[in-house]
């Protein structure tokens, strides 16, 4: 399964999604430099346990290095496909997981999943001489706060059936649900010496649980306020999917389209897809400048058919979200 999208919403640019990904760009440029197989460079900033348990490979490293080791593997990457394969599930699901910590709390969140599934896997495999490298063990970390923060939202999914592509929507505690589950299995059926460290996956996406737990339990302290006044998306979401509803002795139908304050003062224009059975056809909105909260804009034809020919009008609703 190859997630493409999700369909949950974020008001605020994932900062330190992006500087987290681009940290991982730039160390993955050192990485090509020096040769992707290079063995040294793995042994010395990859997470060995035998570094740290065995005596005889343990002298050959500083307590310096063994400490720096527990946050600079998760990094480093075995490949392009490994490292592209991390970058897009965290672009997926970062952004979300992000706005609901805010950024600074994000990144700590992040750091400490890394460490905790490095040590799950250290624990699991304490004498283990193969170097774990990747980012997978953090990233499980935020797929497992958005199993439990988003557990509805939508996941836009490419499942390859030999040659030909299939793509379907999954419900994200589904999705997730279902990873979690497979790297269980094969957590549970592979040995210590595997290539994948199944474990600290596992160990991720545990910690990611267990600290949206204990998030809820820290008091606020107002710097995600005032970042997120800086971050606060400008503009909306340029393709909005529009829920209707409607009486069932009229043909008109409603529903809601979101914009921000800036365009609320300015309008635009957007792009709306409506769900009819198994089609979505899409429609084009203009909204006009200065529009106010709740004000209607209504779409003429776009509502049920009646027997006698005659369609009914769509009428949406404008939110304005605060993007000050």
């Amino acid at each position: 399964m190859i997630p493409i999208r999700d369909t949950q919403p974020s008001n605020c640019v994932p900062v330190v999604t992006y500087i987290l990904m681009g940290t991982n760009l730039l160390v993955f440029t050192l990485q090509m430099q020096i040769g992707l197989n290079n063995e040294a460079f793995f042994y010395s900033y990859g997470l060995v346990p035998a570094k740290y348990t065995v005596h005889e490979m343990s002298k050959y490293f500083s307590i310096g290095n063994q400490l720096f080791s527990i946050l600079s593997y998760m990094f480093l990457h075995g490949g392009f496909l490994h490292f592209i394969g991390n970058m897009w599930t965290l672009y997926i699901f970062g952004d979300n997981v992000e706005e609901h910590f805010g950024s600074m709390r994000f990144l700590g969140f992040y750091l400490i999943c890394g460490i905790i599934s490095g040590l799950f896997h250290f624990f699991v495999n304490p004498i283990s001489m193969v170097p774990t490298i990747g980012a997978s063990g953090a990233i499980a970390g935020v797929m497992g706060a958005y199993f439990l923060l988003y557990p509805k939202s939508r996941i836009l999914t490419l499942i390859p059936i030999i040659i030909i592509p299939w793509f379907v929507e999954i419900p994200a505690f589904i999705f997730l649900g279902l990873w979690f589950l497979i790297q269980f299995l094969n957590a549970a059926g592979s040995g210590a010496g595997s290539g994948i460290a199944w474990w600290a996956h596992i160990g991720g996406f545990i910690a990611g649980l267990v600290l949206v737990r204990l998030n809820k339990k820290l008091p606020e302290t107002g710097i995600k306020h005032k970042i997120s006044h800086f971050t606060a998306k400008k503009r909306s979401p340029k393709l909005q999917m529009v829920v209707t509803s409607g009486r069932p002795d009229s043909p008109d139908l409603y529903g809601n389209i979101e914009i921000t304050s800036i365009e609320a003062i300015a309008g635009t224009k957007k792009m709306v897809t409506i769900p009819w059975g198994f089609y979505k056809p899409l429609y084009r909105v203009k909204i006009p400048p200065g529009v106010k909260p709740g004000t209607r804009l209504r779409l003429s034809g776009m509502g049920k058919s009646v027997p006698d020919g005659i369609k009914g009008d769509m009428y949406l609703t404008v939110k304005v979200k605060n993007a000050f």
